[in-house]
């Protein structure tokens, strides 16, 4: 019987643009080895994945929308390799598209409302149709595409068979929260009407508020992350303050088998940890050169590389002139940058890969393959973000013996403490203003580090190679708030 049935838009290998698909790829996975058999359910959409894998029908069934009646299908991956069972639900006409939110083009489908809302509706059919018995014991919602299910399952009659299943929200970024107008009302599932307020917020039915305000607990993706929200969360600050009483941050983990640099067959060099601090140093000196030897950098220079969606969000847009700024006074050092995004920040380094040939270079495009070796190769990863939940890249480059230079906010200023710290906690390069001196300084340390104090530099690789970023802390935090919820689990091991 599935314990923990886990509700998202994405889930990797199968749909992935950012951080929410690597964690919903990896609970699951992880929850199951602890001994609670997990599974993931997300929408069937027209991607390269999907389509190459065999899918077994489990369930059929229809939901409204409207005056129409829209058939569905739950399918679930018959291999059965990813460590736990993945399911999705097949919606024609609404997902069988080449992307998951956008178009290749990058426009939006325009119709998010009624995609996601017919979404959540086959979710719980499909449940309502399990026994009583068989059903799942917790109902873990990701960020808003699925934040009205835990309104549903206890305002809605035909989903009120579930309502005694807790619901557990997560909120892997505050900034989406799915908002859309009363005019759509005639898209909703009946509810009753006494429940309307726990729809609303500031004149709009904004599934975010929804969850946070029905869901049996909340969780944020670090601890810093959730006293921001209390702050800062586009009008949603008095909420979160006022339901404090139900919510948790929990850092995320990362998947140390598919981020291992001694069998990570993306990268060119792999680690032999058993030579200790040399073989750390032939590693990073083996993957530089590879990297170097590619993009035409040189080698005697601290690398500083950004990977990432180049949104506001990350803070990408500040990178042009910052870099610009540092070359021009001298500094030393090379930058290489991986990504899409804004068109405005691709195409500035686009102009920097010409303008500084030897110092900048930029691959403007999503590559996991070469993520693992920019990680393994480089110096130091740059993440100026203004907002950063969680963060996973800094993980990944801690375990790659790449030192990180972060801003002091979010999951990076809980996972990354500056080398400054007296208690010699250091892990890596912080600044706190979103500002080009602070960028500029910041990198302006690690490469007077790295020129400077190779023995410091090398001393503090050893360190962050040696941390468990792993998810089997993070699992046992969920697995707690599950148990205060009343949630029925019971591990198997």
């Amino acid at each position: 019987m599935i314990q923990a049935l886990h509700i998202s838009a994405e889930c990797y290998p199968a749909a992935k643009t950012g951080g929410l698909g690597d964690v919903v790829g990896s609970l699951p996975k992880y929850m199951t080895r602890a001994g609670v058999l997990s599974a993931a359910v997300i929408p069937k959409y027209g991607l390269k994945w999907i389509n190459g894998r065999q899918w077994e029908t489990t369930f059929q069934g229809a939901v409204r929308s409207d005056w129409r009646t829209i058939p569905f299908s739950v399918q679930r991956e018959q291999s059965d390799d990813l460590g736990y069972p993945l399911f999705v639900v097949d919606i024609p006409g609404l997902y069988d598209r080449p992307g998951i939110y956008n178009d290749p083009g990058g426009w939006s489908y325009g119709d998010e409302t009624e995609r996601y809302l017919v979404f959540q509706q086959a979710v719980l059919c499909w449940l309502c149709s399990f026994p009583e018995e068989t059903r799942p014991r917790v109902l873990h919602c990701h960020d808003h595409h699925t934040g009205l299910i835990p309104f549903m399952v206890k305002y809605c009659p035909e989903y009120r068979a579930l309502e005694h299943i807790p619901t557990i929200f997560t909120i892997h970024n505050g900034q989406y929260q799915g908002a859309f107008s009363w005019r759509n009302n005639h898209l909703l599932p009946f509810y009753y009407e006494g429940a309307r307020g726990f729809l609303d917020w500031n004149g709009a039915v904004n599934p975010m508020a929804s969850a946070v305000r029905c869901a049996w607990a909340v969780t944020t993706v670090s601890k810093s992350y959730l006293y921001e929200l209390y702050q800062s969360s586009m009008g949603l600050e008095p909420l979160f303050r006022s339901e404090w009483h139900k919510q948790y941050g929990i850092i995320n983990g990362i998947d140390a088998h598919l981020w291992d640099p001694e069998t990570d067959s993306s990268i060119q060099y792999r680690l032999n940890r058993q030579a200790g601090r040399q073989g750390i140093r032939d590693f990073k000196k083996a993957n530089k050169k590879i990297l170097c030897d590619s993009f035409k950098l040189p080698e005697d220079q601290p690398l500083i590389s950004f990977i990432g969606r180049m949104v506001g969000e990350k803070g990408s847009d500040m990178l042009p002139d910052a870099y610009r700024n540092y070359i021009h006074a001298g500094g030393s050092g090379s930058f290489l940058v991986l990504g899409t995004g804004e068109v405005w920040t691709q195409n500035q380094f686009r102009e920097m890969t010409w303008q500084y040939q030897g110092r900048v270079n930029a691959v403007i495009d999503y590559n996991e393959g070469l993520a693992h070796q920019i990680y393994a190769g480089s110096d130091f990863l740059i993440m100026p973000s203004r907002v950063e939940p969680c963060g996973l890249n800094q993980m990944y480059a801690m375990r790659y013996g790449t030192i990180p230079v972060v801003r002091s906010v979010g999951g990076l200023k809980d996972t990354v403490p500056d080398i400054a710290e007296p208690d010699g906690s250091g892990r890596g390069i912080r600044f706190d203003q979103f500002s080009l001196d602070d960028i500029g300084h910041a990198i302006h340390r690690a490469a007077a580090m790295w020129h400077n104090e190779p023995g410091i530099t090398e001393a503090l690789r050893e360190r962050i190679m040696s941390i468990d970023f792993s998810w089997e802390h993070a699992v046992r935090e969920y697995f707690s708030v599950y148990t205060r919820t009343g949630a029925r689990i019971v591990p198997t091991r």
